[in-house]
């Protein structure tokens, strides 16, 4: 079993930062896919960014540029570096661990509001 718990999420004003952490237990291994996707009221999950376990980053188009993830495999920590934020940001954004058999993990997400 993996268990994973997001924090840093909070109230920021457009254009402002949030640094978002998922700390993992359980049975973790470095190698794993890990990544982050948000859902907003009314809409589907969709991904913002995932990191495999060699380093490799994905970005959609939306938050390209923006937002950056990376980990620290020693400490089994994920995190998700967000820049510009806008209200279309607005979310509870969820860390995502994959394991070698392809079963996905979730935490229970932390609430990103972007709002003047």
């Amino acid at each position: 079993q993996v268990q994973l718990v997001e924090s840093g999420g909070g109230l920021v004003k457009p254009g402002g930062s949030l640094r978002l952490s998922c700390a993992a237990s359980g049975s973790i291994f470095g190698t794993s896919t890990m990544g982050w996707s948000r859902q907003a009221p009314g809409k589907q999950r969709e991904w913002v960014a995932h990191m495999t376990g060699g380093g490799t980053a994905s970005y959609p188009d939306s938050v390209k540029g923006r937002f950056t993830i990376s980990r620290n495999n020693a400490k089994n920590t994920l995190f998700l570096q967000m820049n510009s934020l806008q209200s279309e940001d607005t979310a509870v954004y969820y860390c995502r661990y994959r394991n070698n058999a392809g079963r996905d993990f979730w935490g229970q997400g932390t609430q990103v509001t972007v709002s003047s």
